[in-house]
């Protein structure tokens, strides 16, 4: 009976709909601003932030009523979208409240950009469709250079990936082999602005040959893009990159989506190889930007210019910040998987009955043919045809309605109990007050 239950009340919360999607800070400024009193904290806060550190905003009594105001407005909890027509705007008014709300400097910051809930699947399927490439003219061992042609059918990639090659490429003077700057805003275009299926496809081809691997590593034009004369030390390059409201954005998003975890079946957070690839190439046109450290075909290790040398007493925190880079697990799965055309198939996790201690008295036996494993992944290729968990034809599993079946067998009257276009709150908790009472006479409770 407990996995029926918690098998209805997951059916339960899925009626109730995910929460509200946040607003983008720009829009949360404007309806800020329509208030008078959010309006005039919002610019305290401002004059709090200007030019003073963190102890001394706390230090004023104006700057912490401000403060304390602003957590319970839209403002606090807006977010940014990656490409948005004003990003930059967007960026500088979330980092104007959350520098005030951090408790100091942060080895990890929560990324300003809304969740990313595509997945490297969707990547693969508009990578087939757009490419436009005659599968005769592809390249069996070089998937790079499949990519630079696929690229180069589509005129906005085309475009871009001349312009960035061309300005990176422009040497100015013996002494100056190209403009570090144009270059980098060029880069910061083109990873931008064109699709992943043409960008991704450039970053993380696979490889099996040193040409094909050497090409990779030169997409960004590295002699100018990524390599210098000497390296900085990689806590100072941080701290470079997040003076700047867009590359601390992209630092944060990239620790967000592709920080290690070993809570999950590919180590990468909600195991979304797409996030932490699209996270990576957010951080491209920045003097923090990573790439291939070497050709080889056997390995990858990925290194943004720096080192730790110097770093004296921060040594293990400099190490720390470089291992997110060099032996991250996350971001190495995610380049493989796309290599490879692989994709973490996420299968409705369902509790285990196995695992559940019953009382001892009679129960229908489980069908043989039920599949019962708690196995919740499975990789396979984007091709392959998913294949859904066969249902448990049991008695007991229809205990949990549909919503369709809610409607039409149980309450045929409530007509306005599953109206599609009804998303309000409101409407969402009177559907869950609705199954209670069904729910509870049929459970035994």
């Amino acid at each position: 009976w407990d996995f029926h239950l918690g098998f209805c009340l997951s059916m339960l919360r899925s009626l109730a709909g995910p929460p509200p999607a946040p607003l983008d800070c720009v829009r949360a400024t404007e309806l800020c601003a329509a208030d008078a009193g959010c309006s005039s904290r919002y610019r305290t806060l401002r004059q709090c932030l200007a030019g003073r550190d963190r102890n001394t905003l706390l230090a004023n009594r104006e700057c912490q009523l401000a403060l304390g105001v602003l957590q319970e407005s839209p403002l606090e909890r807006c977010r940014c979208k990656r490409g948005m027509k004003k990003e930059l705007q967007c960026l500088q008014i979330y980092w104007s409240i959350h520098l005030g709300l951090a408790e100091g400097e942060e080895f990890y910051e929560a990324s300003p950009y809304e969740p990313v809930t595509s997945r490297l699947s969707d990547i693969f399927r508009l990578a087939s469709i757009f490419s436009g490439m005659d599968p005769a003219t592809t390249s069996k061992s070089n998937h790079c250079l499949d990519a630079a042609k696929a690229c180069n059918l589509n005129d906005n990639c085309k475009r871009l990936r001349s312009g960035y090659i061309s300005t990176c490429s422009r040497e100015l003077s013996a002494t100056e082999p190209c403009s570090r700057r144009k270059c980098h805003k060029a880069l910061r275009q083109f990873f931008d602005r064109v699709p992943g299926e043409f960008t991704f496809r450039l970053l993380f081809c696979s490889c099996k040959d040193p040409a094909c691997a050497g090409r990779r590593r030169q997409t960004i034009v590295p002699s100018c893009s990524y390599e210098d004369k000497e390296k900085p030390n990689c806590l100072d390059l941080r701290g470079a990159c997040r003076a700047d409201h867009l590359c601390r954005s992209r630092l944060a998003d990239f620790h967000t989506n592709c920080q290690a975890t070993f809570q999950s079946l590919t180590n990468c957070p909600g195991d979304n190889f797409q996030a932490c690839l699209g996270s990576y190439a957010g951080l491209i046109g920045f003097d923090i930007t990573p790439n291939y450290v070497d050709a080889s075909t056997t390995s990858i290790t990925i290194s943004p210019w720096c080192s730790c040398k110097g770093s004296g007493n921060m040594e293990e925190e400099c190490e720390k910040f470089l291992r997110d880079f060099t032996e991250n697990p996350c971001l190495r799965n995610a380049i493989q998987a796309f290599g490879n055309g692989t994709d973490v198939n996420l299968a409705p996790k369902i509790p285990n009955p196995a695992t559940t201690v019953l009382p001892k008295v009679k129960s229908p036996v489980l069908l043989d043919d039920v599949n019962d494993s708690n196995t919740a992944y499975d990789t396979r290729a984007s091709s392959a045809p998913e294949q859904g968990l066969k249902p448990n034809q049991s008695k007991e599993q229809s205990l949990c309605y549909s919503q369709a079946q809610l409607t039409t067998d149980v309450m045929p009257d409530q007509k306005t109990f599953t109206d599609p276009k009804a998303g309000s709150s409101r409407q969402r908790e009177s559907r869950i007050l609705l199954l209670i009472p069904i729910l509870i006479p049929v459970l035994g409770l």
